[in-house]
C-alpha cells in the first residue's frame, strides 16, 4: 500500500514515471470496462484516453480509504457514459424507446457457452439496452443510479435492463439450440 499511496503522491505532482506506472497497472483492466460499453475497439481505446485523463485530473480526491481499482472502473464507467452521449452514431440507440421492444420473459436459460460468447451477445445489443445492462448486472449500479446516470426515469431502466436480459435469453437459447444441433451431427 506504502508503494500505491507514494506512487499517487507523485501522480498528483505531475511525475510523469508514476502516471505511466499507473497507467501500465490498470490499463488494461479497464479497457475491458471501455469496451462493455461500446461497439469498437476504437471506441474503448478513446473511452479510456479519456477516463485516465480524468483520472489523472482527480487522483487529489482519492481519499486512499478504498480499493484504487474500483474509484479508477467508475471514473471509467462515467467516461464511458459520457463518450456514448457525445458520439452521434450512439445517440439514436441511447434513446430508448419502447416502440419496437420485445415482450419481457422471466427466464433463466441453461447456459454452456464461454464467458467471452457471453460478452459478445451483450455487445450486439443495441447501445441502450447494453448500457443498462453493464451499468446493472455487471457494475451493480441500482435502477435509481441508472436513471440519474443517464437523465431517465427509474421504470424505463427496468424494463430497458428487463428486455435487454429477455433478448439476451432468446439468443441464448438459440446458441444452445444450434450448439446441441452441431454436437449431435458431430
Amino acid at each position: 500500500m506504502t508503494d500505491t499511496r507514494q506512487m499517487i503522491r507523485s501522480c498528483i505532482a505531475g511525475e510523469a514515471w508514476a502516471q505511466q506506472a499507473l497507467y501500465d497497472a490498470f490499463a488494461g483492466q479497464m479497457l475491458g470496462v471501455c469496451y462493455r460499453y461500446t461497439k469498437s475497439m476504437e471506441d474503448a481505446q478513446d473511452v479510456l484516453q479519456d477516463g485516465f485523463l480524468n483520472v489523472f485530473r482527480s487522483l487529489h480526491q482519492y481519499r486512499m480509504d478504498g480499493e484504487l481499482a474500483a474509484w479508477i472502473r467508475r471514473i471509467m464507467v462515467n467516461a464511458a457514459l459520457n463518450y456514448l452521449k457525445k458520439k452521434k452514431r450512439y445517440q439514436a440507440d441511447m434513446l430508448l424507446m419502447d416502440d419496437h421492444l420485445h415482450p419481457v420473459a422471466d427466464e433463466n436459460p441453461e447456459m454452456d457457452m464461454s464467458a467471452k460468447e457471453l460478452a459478445q451477445l451483450i455487445r450486439q445489443l443495441p447501445a441502450g439496452y447494453q448500457t443498462v445492462f453493464n451499468l446493472h448486472a455487471v457494475e451493480g449500479f441500482s435502477h435509481v443510479e441508472i436513471a440519474q446516470m443517464l437523465g431517465i426515469n427509474e421504470g424505463t431502466s427496468r424494463s430497458q435492463y428487463l428486455r435487454a436480459r429477455n433478448l439476451l435469453v432468446t439468443w441464448i437459447k438459440k446458441y444452445e439450440q444450434d450448439h446441441k444441433k452441431l454436437n449431435y451431427v458431430g
